[in-house]
């Protein structure tokens, strides 16, 4: 069953004052040896939309410090190579999908500290809140039978690019049911890119791969250019 909230058309912000490489040859030059091509600038709704656009996205470097990363090869999800073991595609039955119905839950999950690599911190929340308010940031949630979350994940959704955040789960399989729920809004409105940054033994185990930075660039080109899924779109 699935459950969709309001959810805002995308709305463009002002754009960002800062510029970010435009080419992969300017972003491998700038990353040099590295994964990060920059650190400083804000996170605005046009800063981060612009990053993305351009294959990048913030994590922290340093209390109240913004580093741009660009990882080589890079992590995605084939929409059409998720691999889900037998526990969660029961478990698909078990939990009710809703998307964009509470983000502030979602992301305050997302951040908890206790989490092993908790990387969230106050300045990311503010920016992806901003970003969901204005339509670019999504959530897809999975509820239990008594109608509280289980779990779930956020991310942006830019033409046909969802740029997976963070994920999480506080029952059994719900962070993986509520992939599967995203990789079939993603085919069902004609995305092409499910982006998880790094591939991480636990996303290669779901079917997730590494793609040359050049590749990868490529796929986006044509995600962007894509139509942004039904149910992210307003």
């Amino acid at each position: 069953m699935r459950q969709t909230a309001r959810v805002v058309t995308p709305v463009e912000p002002p754009p960002s004052r800062w510029s970010f490489p435009t080419t992969v040859s300017e972003i491998a030059a700038a990353a040099g040896d590295g994964e990060v091509i920059g650190v400083g600038a804000d996170l605005e709704p046009g800063t981060l939309l612009a990053a993305y656009r351009h294959g990048l996205f913030p994590m922290p470097a340093r209390r109240g410090v913004v580093a741009w990363w660009s990882p080589d090869p890079r992590g995605i999800v084939p929409l059409s190579g998720l691999r889900v073991s037998r526990s969660p595609r029961k478990s698909c039955d078990r939990f009710e999908i809703r998307v964009d119905h509470d983000f502030d839950q979602v992301i305050e999950a997302c951040a908890d500290r206790r989490r092993q690599g908790a990387w969230i911190n106050r300045d990311i929340k503010k920016g992806y809140r901003r970003l969901h308010q204005l339509g670019w940031v999504h959530t897809v949630e999975a509820w239990s039978p008594d109608g509280k979350l289980a779990g779930g994940l956020y991310g942006v959704a830019i033409g046909g690019l969802f740029a997976g955040e963070s994920m999480f789960h506080w029952q059994t399989d719900a962070s993986k049911v509520a992939l599967v729920a995203l990789v079939s809004l993603l085919r069902e409105g004609g995305a092409s890119l499910l982006d998880v940054q790094w591939l991480t033994p636990h996303l290669e185990s779901l079917g997730a791969v590494a793609v040359p930075r050049s590749s990868y660039h490529e796929l986006l080109a044509g995600a962007l250019a894509g139509p942004l899924p039904a149910a992210f779109s307003g």
